[in-house]
């Protein structure tokens, strides 16, 4: 447990039928009774990739944060199985009860960054009322040319030693797993099909869609579906698939304002 600028952060183990999953959580000196968030991360990501934007989110919005690590993927244990087309919807009925017991969250925010903001969506459609409200962050909606057109590119990319190297610094061994969880999955032809639609249609809570406007991984088209009589979709000018890294202040200012 460490205290920073009056947040404190501390780690968690959790235990899952799957293996333990690594968490942190970051939660305000001052006592707050808001709904946590809980954070989603990308297909390539982990806890550490968030860098320091749960902290500056603690701190922007004075309500605990929380980020884990999915199954595979950072300091939580390795997997070995092939991700099921249906592994969206999955991750959101699986890991958030075991978050919600472990931090007793009765309510909660639902926050995730790229397939992360997919699965934000699938937990508001699976828990109805428990979760306050939605925040997706250049998440696909539907499988788009532009997205599989960005893990072709990717995939050339991660051949070479230096770019897989980098990944590694965050995967360790569990690297050629992460790297074909992602790839295989989505470029799969049963994944074609494949849609927010159903999990769109259940939700309850208000919704925040933040996507780059030079997003290499997805079009205007995903932020605009998701946010479609739901809320609204937020568009930064000449950014693409990072925004909370690539404009941290502007998407902490969007969140912000939403939850108000």
């Amino acid at each position: 447990m460490s205290e920073m600028a009056g947040i404190v952060e501390t780690e968690h183990w959790i235990e899952s039928p799957g293996g333990r999953l690594y968490a942190k959580s970051w939660t305000p000196h001052t006592e707050t009774f808001l709904p946590p968030i809980i954070l989603f991360h990308d297909s390539l990501g982990c806890i550490t990739l968030w860098r320091d934007f749960p902290r500056q989110l603690a701190l922007s919005l004075r309500r605990q944060v929380i980020a884990y690590d999915r199954l595979g993927f950072g300091r939580s244990d390795a997997r070995i199985d092939i991700l099921q087309q249906n592994f969206v919807a999955l991750e959101a009925e699986q890991a958030v009860p075991l978050l919600c017991e472990q931090f007793s969250i009765q309510e909660f925010v639902a926050c995730g960054h790229s397939v992360g903001g997919a699965m934000a969506v699938e937990a508001g459609a699976r828990f109805g009322d428990r979760c306050r409200a939605i925040i997706t962050i250049s998440a696909q909606a539907f499988v788009e040319e532009r997205t599989l057109q960005g893990i072709r590119i990717a995939q050339q990319d991660f051949r070479s030693a230096e770019t897989f190297a980098r990944l590694e610094k965050y995967h360790g061994s569990k690297t050629d797993w992460v790297l074909h969880a992602w790839i295989d999955t989505w470029l799969t032809p049963e994944r074609a099909g494949w849609s927010l639609d159903p999990a769109l249609e259940k939700l309850r809570c208000p919704v925040l869609a933040i996507h780059g406007e030079r997003d290499e991984y997805g079009s205007e088209a995903h932020p605009h579906r998701i946010a479609a009589g739901r809320g609204s979709a937020y568009i930064l000018p000449d950014t693409g698939h990072s925004p909370h890294r690539e404009h941290p202040a502007q998407v902490l200012q969007a969140i912000e304002n939403f939850l108000a």
